[in-house]
């Protein structure tokens, strides 16, 4: 049985991933009308893989015995300033993800519950590949402007 402190602790991850797969397809449309198309993919992309972590979560609290919950899910942004804004707004995000994640992982291990623990640890260890990723599109996007952008939109648009 998954504790209730721990339950109530990743249904706000629900919460969380919920929010960030609106960020990410509020970003796809905001690309989308700027005719980034590559880009839109790409974050429509992450918006989905944000709600399969969300349904992973809840999968998992209900095979623990406990019962998942989606809470109220609060509006994200709309507008950016440029494409290497929203990059930037991605990396800052996933950064803040990678600490709730952290902050997770720290309830399993004060409850004691190792299979909690196992299971939350490869949510850490995505975090650092979608840290990394976006790093490195801002490092192109800041080392090769905007020559930078239309290739990138192309081989982030070949995502699915």
């Amino acid at each position: 049985m998954i504790s209730q402190k721990l339950q109530d602790a990743i249904n706000a991850q629900i919460v969380a991933e919920m929010w960030s797969a609106n960020l990410y397809l509020s970003m796809s449309y905001f690309f989308a009308a700027k005719g980034y198309e590559g880009f839109a993919s790409w974050m429509k992309a992450q918006a989905r893989e944000e709600n399969d972590h969300a349904d992973m979560l809840a999968q998992y609290v209900m095979k623990r015995g406990g019962q998942a919950k989606v809470g109220a899910v609060d509006a994200v942004p709309q507008e950016w300033a440029s494409p290497q804004d929203v990059f930037e707004h991605v990396y800052k995000h996933e950064c803040h993800v990678s600490e709730l994640i952290d902050k997770l992982v720290d309830v399993a291990s004060a409850e004691k519950d190792k299979a909690s623990q196992d299971f939350l640890w490869g949510f850490v260890r995505e975090q650092v590949e979608e840290e990394a990723t976006v790093q490195g599109i801002l490092d192109k996007i800041k080392l090769g402007g905007d020559v930078a952008l239309y290739h990138l939109d192309i081989q982030l648009g070949a995502r699915k």
